[in-house]
């Protein structure tokens, strides 16, 4: 790393109507530098990036690439200019090949014809050069996350990027996925580039970024050497104050999986040889019931379909069990059989120890299951309505009366969840593609509380979520546990799933490769080695 610097910004300003996201924010990248921005969601991250990148125009202030102004508000010349940006949700076209994506809007071409022949030549060699084994006239669509992840930033390469932007890189990848796109932007950083990295991952900061640069309510605080750093000051410069610990304490309120192993069961132990986990689940059923303490309130029993191939696990009142498992191991698609949003081949869902039926999500919620989705951009928001219709949207019959919807008992209990969960929002009508991750991910967890579920499925609950957003996510899930709720959380976090989970099940190829009994005796070595068998 040296003192050049890639990119200067200044004084930077940006407001919308009835908000001013940035006031006065500046830092600068250095060439052959990771430089981490962090903050709170809401904080002016993303409104940065897109002013840097193009996507907004400046009300005031300046920003500059190797001492030259960029033509702000115009992506197109920004990305002429060596400015690449990489954002969370692709921008790839996905039924194009890999090789049209790489020079979508640049094709080489001679005598006015597509050069395909020099296009496969240089797209071999930016893969090549990225370690990514890809086909180049294979869709976009086909591809894992982690080969798309690849394709964006072979693209970049090839328009010969000085300056790469990341906004929450890693966020759908696996921990092995994970640490190797890190590997990755070290080996960019030895090439000289600039490298922009903004994460709510703080190990992966801490790990990989040089310095760092902290917003705060639309304003940068100051840039750290993170040498200088250790996650709490971090944690403290990020939200103003101590957190204490990440993690709420458990409160044990009895049975077989609060706080120790199950009777006569070791911490861990694996699934049977034929992958089937049938005996387990059934044994953790009856030992629940014996105990007489913690109602079982779900188990599933050998569920098939797609992916899924014999799962079976339980989950009583007041628990937390933890859904573990490496990326293309189930774990979504478990969860979206047992709210009915896929069809199930075979097995057995049962509630309170009755089987039930469950052929769509309307029928899982009203029988008191709710999902929160990994995704909730796609499936979870309708992003150009308000906050209060996405909140009312699967609790339009709690209010409804006559073919009329009640708007006063409606609003007066929007108003109430925005309060217990402390939802920041202008107000009821603000669109919910302008909240802000966590706040987004708050108005989802809103309507399933309104609908006081019995069962919560909680899918990558805290992805692209701040640190600060995340720490009252776990205390909402200790909380609804400890009201006698049954919490299933999905989760590619490892830390996470053990600092959170009673219990853990961890998933492989579609099957249960085995169970953490006590997840407080656990290491995140213990769940790998279940998981990769």
């Amino acid at each position: 790393m040296n003192d050049v610097p890639v990119l200067r910004v200044a004084g930077l300003v940006k407001g919308f109507p009835g908000v001013l996201a940035v006031r006065g924010a500046s830092l600068d990248v250095r060439a052959g530098e990771i430089h981490a921005l962090v903050g709170e969601n809401g904080a002016g991250k993303s409104t940065l990036l897109k002013v840097v990148t193009g996507a907004h125009r400046p009300d005031g202030g300046s920003v500059e690439l190797d001492g030259m102004a960029l033509p702000l508000g115009d992506p197109a010349r920004v990305r002429q200019a060596g400015v690449a940006a990489i954002y969370q949700e692709f921008s790839l076209a996905p039924s194009l090949t890999v090789r049209e994506n790489l020079f979508l809007g640049r094709e080489r071409r001679r005598f006015g014809l597509i050069n395909v022949r020099d296009e496969r030549r240089r797209a071999g060699e930016a893969l090549s050069r990225l370690g990514a084994d890809v086909d180049l006239e294979t869709s976009v669509a086909a591809l894992s996350v982690s080969q798309q992840q690849m394709v964006e930033i072979a693209r970049a390469l090839l328009c010969e990027a000085r300056l790469i932007v990341l906004d929450e890189p890693t966020a759908a990848l696996a921990p092995r996925e994970a640490l190797r796109l890190l590997g990755l932007l070290a080996d960019l950083k030895q090439r000289g580039l600039g490298i922009l990295f903004v994460s709510h991952r703080l190990d992966e900061v801490l790990r990989a970024c040089d310095r760092v640069t902290v917003m705060r309510d639309g304003m940068t605080l100051g840039t750290w050497p993170l040498a200088e750093l250790d996650r709490e000051r971090l944690i403290e410069r990020m939200v103003g104050r101590s957190i204490g610990e990440e993690y709420p304490a458990r409160e044990v309120v009895g049975g077989p999986t609060a706080g120790g192993p199950m009777a006569g069961g070791a911490t861990v132990s694996c699934a049977t040889a034929g992958g089937s986990a049938a005996p387990r689940a059934s044994g953790s059923a009856s030992a629940a019931r014996g105990a007489g303490r913690r109602p079982l309130l779900l188990e599933v029993r050998d569920l098939r379909s797609g992916r899924v191939q014999g799962v079976s696990f339980a989950v009583s009142a007041g628990e937390i069990l933890g859904i573990a498992g490496l990326a293309g191991a189930g774990r979504t698609e478990l969860a979206r059989l047992v709210f009915g949003a896929d069809r199930l081949d075979s097995g057995m869902i049962l509630l309170d120890g009755r089987e039930v039926r469950i052929g769509s999500p309307r029928e899982a919620i009203g029988l008191g299951i709710c999902l929160l989705t990994e995704d909730r951009k796609a499936q979870g928001l309708c992003l150009g309505l308000s906050a209060r219709d996405n909140f009312a949207l699967p609790n339009l019959d709690r209010w409804t009366r006559g073919g009329w919807i009640d708007g006063v008992r409606e609003g007066a209990a929007f108003q109430r969840q925005v309060g217990n969960l402390g939802i920041r929002l202008s107000g009821p009508g603000q669109p919910a593609r302008d909240l802000s991750g966590g706040n987004q991910q708050k108005l989802l967890v809103a309507r399933w509380l309104e609908r006081d579920a019995r069962v919560l499925l909680f899918d990558e609950p805290t992805r692209g979520i701040d640190v600060a957003a995340r720490h009252e996510m776990y205390l909402l899930l200790r909380r609804l546990a400890a009201r006698g709720k049954a919490v299933v959380m999905i989760s590619s976090d490892l830390p996470e799933v053990l600092g959170m989970s009673d219990r853990i099940v961890v998933l492989r190829e579609g099957r249960v490769g085995g169970e953490v009994r006590d997840a407080t005796r656990a290491t995140p070595e213990d769940v790998m080695a279940l998981a990769a068998g």
